[in-house]
């Protein structure tokens, strides 16, 4: 499959914002996924904590700077939610049904991706082996998501499309990607 690009927006109660854009691109070929989202801007406004040489499985990843992105498979209430820091945490949970039965999903012992960063930019790009979670074939549907945290303080929600009163990611009607 090609790659679907994609912009994400913020959620618009977030007030005056820093000029920086946040997209990407994802694709799936087989069992592999791939997800690269692209920060371009005034970078120096966004709180990106410095990769650290150790990273591993965190919890309340979403307190800071985080990017997200939730599978479903097609016509099962039951989805995954993958976390991504920059400084090179992360953890998948598995859901399910909407916001129910949340536990760490133990088909991965690690979640490796690349972070590049560059005058104005900044990239972060998984390639995630889904063999353990999904059936071969299966179809999927995905939304993706980032919190960004601002020097300033302030907490902003991104997504391909904010369906609710108050940000919700875990929301099905935003899951807008097919894979």
């Amino acid at each position: 499959m090609r790659e679907q690009k994609f912009s994400l927006t913020a959620f618009p109660a977030a007030g005056p914002l820093p000029e920086f854009t946040l997209s990407g691109g994802i694709a799936r070929r087989g069992h592999v996924l791939t997800l690269r989202y692209d920060l371009h801007g005034r970078l120096a406004d966004i709180a990106i904590p410095r990769l650290m040489k150790n990273p591993g499985r965190r919890q309340g990843l979403w307190e800071d700077t985080c990017f997200e992105l939730f599978l479903v498979l097609k016509g099962s209430p039951q989805y995954w939610e993958f976390n991504l820091s920059p400084a090179g945490h992360w953890n998948v949970y598995q859901f399910v049904d909407y916001r129910r039965g949340m536990q760490e999903e133990p088909a991965f012992a690690s979640l490796p991706f690349s972070i590049r960063r560059g005058r104005g930019a900044w990239r972060l790009t998984l390639e995630a082996d889904l063999r353990g979670i999904i059936p071969p074939g299966q179809e999927l549907e995905a939304g993706v998501s980032a919190v960004i945290k601002l020097r300033d303080g302030r907490q902003t929600y991104w997504a391909l499309t904010h369906c609710a009163p108050e940000p919700d990611f875990h929301r099905r009607d935003s899951f807008l990607l097919t894979l």
